[in-house]
């Protein structure tokens, strides 16, 4: 076992170092141009040798959910993205190349033969200028994409709404993911557009932390502002449970649990445990129900039934639950209908295309259901981008969430 890990760490190792090789060989003809091949190949290989290794030696000695350890990560997965489009720009600039040839060069003998001049240098600077897009893209996603807090607002239509309850809003925000936060200025303008929308009711759908109680307690203050006439109600996520590190004993991952649950109290956020609430308007009521994180691949420790329990058939309902997989597998088909639930979990991958209606992202083919609102039978399920950020420090074309439910009784 040991002997195939090592292995397999030396072919990765060997690809990488290929990788690089490949764009370094085919970056000359520019460097060239520019009288600077020698240095820039000593300053290449610099950048690529040396931030793996500071990456790792950040991870070792400081830790992996620390600011300098994301920030190093999200340089390297900018680098790493921007080096593989380089090298398929190079590609487009050999079909380019090839139909050229195939017409005799035709269309760029009326340029003064630019590229039969130097066909090498104009693959380059092709693939240099396609690899430009990723590479600013995700630098903006690293130093300001990541707080650019985003308002999605939808109406959703229910004919057995309670009429009292016709024009109530939700706010939602989901995957706060503190443990990442450094810009306490930025986090406070996300706080603020929360506040903005005078909502009925606010709910938040699991991840205060990446992995401690104690990331959410210097941000408690900014947190516990929010504020919402029919209250604050929150649930757990995956990562809520600090199941992704490695604790002393059994009684420090409990107390820490306890800490988080202390923490909820102290921003102000009523937290829901496999359990109901009711909600009372104009003598109308409503259920909002939680559960403990439920997900493929991430736990089944929720109990939807004991949330349910005791609740009528022809109730008005609402779920929050972190992980969507959980909507498909246990409550869209549910015989006690619930209307509309909220979930998160996803992020939307930080990264992906949102224009003019259309979106997508690389979280699709991992989920089903992945960012926004999404109906089957008249239950509906809303799944939030996101609040903050895990793993790559950044976000690049899926910006950090706040959603706004107005609640319609459907004529």
């Amino acid at each position: 076992m040991r002997i195939g890990a090592l292995f397999s760490l030396a072919v990765f190792i060997g690809l990488f170092f290929f990788l690089d090789w490949s764009v370094i060989q085919n970056m000359l003809p520019i460097l060239e141009t520019i009288d600077f091949s020698e240095m820039g190949q000593k300053l290449y290989w610099l950048i690529n040798i040396g931030l793996p290794m500071l990456m790792f030696g950040s991870f070792v000695f400081i830790g992996r959910s620390s600011f300098i350890t994301a920030t190093l990560g999200s340089v390297f997965i900018t680098l790493l993205i921007t080096k593989v489009v380089f090298l398929l720009g190079l590609l487009f600039g050999e079909f380019i190349e090839l139909v050229t040839h195939g017409f005799q060069y035709l269309i760029f003998q009326k340029s003064n033969g630019d590229l039969t001049a130097n066909p090498d240098l104009f693959k380059s600077q092709l693939a240099a200028s396609i690899a430009a897009v990723p590479f600013f893209a995700f630098l903006f996603g690293i130093t300001k994409g990541k707080y650019n807090y985003t308002l999605h607002q939808h109406e959703v239509f229910f004919p057995d709404l309670p009429e009292a309850f016709d024009g109530f809003t939700i706010t939602q925000i989901s995957d706060v993911h503190s443990g990442g936060f450094h810009n306490r200025q930025e986090v406070a303008k996300g706080i603020q557009l929360i506040n903005d929308q005078q909502s009925d009711l606010f709910v938040f759908t699991g991840d205060l932390v990446n992995n401690q109680a104690t990331e959410i307690e210097p941000w408690i203050d900014l947190f516990k502002t929010i504020k919402a006439p029919y209250g604050q109600f929150s649930i757990l996520g995956n990562h809520d449970y600090g199941d992704y590190v490695a604790w002393p004993s059994t009684e420090a991952k409990n107390q820490n649990m306890q800490r988080l649950f202390s923490n909820h109290q102290k921003i102000g956020f009523r937290l829901l445990l496999d359990e109901q609430i009711i909600i009372e308007k104009d003598g109308a009521k409503i259920a909002l129900m939680g559960v403990e994180n439920w997900g493929i691949g991430f736990g089944k420790r929720g109990n939807l039934n004991k949330a349910l329990s005791g609740l009528p058939q022809n109730m008005f309902k609402i779920l929050l639950s972190h992980d969507p997989s959980h909507w498909d597998h246990e409550v869209k088909n549910n015989q006690n209908k619930i209307h509309l639930t909220f979930s998160g979990h996803t992020h939307g991958m930080q990264m992906g295309v949102e224009l003019f209606g259309w979106k997508w992202s690389p979280s699709k083919f991992r989920y089903k259901k992945w960012a926004g609102l999404y109906e089957e039978n008249n239950r509906y399920l809303y799944v939030n981008r996101g609040f903050g950020f895990l793993g790559f420090a950044g976000r690049v074309g899926i910006w950090p969430e706040v959603t706004k439910i107005t609640l319609r009784k459907k004529k």
